[in-house]
This record gives structure tokens, C-alpha cells and sequence, in this order.
């Protein structure tokens, strides 16, 4: 006889989903909105996963208020049996790219590369008024690397 393992699932609501004022304040509120809702999941998400997504999470909110010029941003988080889906929408039409860091701290540079190296996906897509960029997030320790 021979058993098996339940799949694991989330019991906490699989979505959160915020519209944010594009400033600079909003980025606190939105990383610990977003690490409230991951300490509310079943199974419980591991630390590194835990942080990995806050991460994510501030710097996809961080760039949205710094570049988008909107006056709001959209945060959605998506939890699934193997990973976390970030998605971040504003009014800009400019997507995302690399640049040059600044070691100086004046000027940033650091986050789009980080989001892309933590993320096992990244999209950006272009809406009718403005993008959104999703980053999955993998879960640690549900079979995946």
C-alpha cells in the first residue's frame, strides 16, 4: 500500500489587490500590505520566499512612482501552489528598461536588474492606458528550484 501526499493549496484568499496614490509614501504601505498577506497563506511561505516578494514588490512600486508620473499605481498579488505572481500597473506607456547603476545612491539603477535575477518570469505588457509588469516569484521548497 502505498500513499500520498496531498497537493498543497492556499487557504488565505488567493488575491490581494490594491490601487495605490503614486508617491513615495505608498511604497511602505504596499510592502507590508504585501507581507501581511503572504504570512496569511497555508502552507506558510518561507522566509527568503517571504522576503524575495517584498522585494519585488518595493522596487515595482518604487519604479512606477518614480517613472510613471501617474497619480495612481495598481499592486496585485496572485498566490499559487508554486509561486507568488506581482504585477504592478500605471499610466506610463515607457516600459521598464536596464541601466547603468549608481554607485553614488544618487540616481538608482539597481531595481529592474534585481526584479529580473529574483523573478523566474518577467512580462511587461502594454495597456490602453499605460503597462503592467508582472514578476513570478517561486515558492520555496514546493518543487521548484
Amino acid at each position: 500500500m502505498s500513499t500520498a501526499e496531498a497537493p498543497h493549496t492556499n487557504t488565505a484568499s488567493p488575491v490581494l489587490e490594491l490601487q495605490l496614490d503614486c508617491h513615495s509614501e505608498a511604497v511602505g504601505p504596499a510592502r507590508h500590505l504585501a507581507s501581511g498577506y503572504l504570512e496569511q497563506l497555508e502552507p506558510s511561505v518561507e522566509r527568503d520566499t517571504r522576503e524575495a516578494v517584498i522585494l519585488v514588490v518595493s522596487e515595482l512600486v518604487t519604479n512606477a512612482v518614480r517613472h510613471a508620473g501617474g497619480k495612481t499605481c495598481t499592486l496585485r498579488l496572485r498566490a499559487g501552489p508554486e509561486s507568488v505572481v506581482v504585477t504592478v500597473g500605471d499610466s506610463s506607456p515607457v516600459l521598464p528598461r536596464p541601466r547603468t547603476p549608481d554607485v553614488t545612491g544618487e540616481g538608482g539603477g539597481f531595481g529592474w536588474s534585481m526584479v529580473c535575477r529574483i523573478a523566474t518570469a518577467v512580462e511587461i505588457r502594454r495597456e490602453q492606458a499605460g503597462k503592467t509588469v508582472t514578476a513570478i516569484v517561486p515558492l520555496q521548497g514546493r518543487g521548484t528550484p
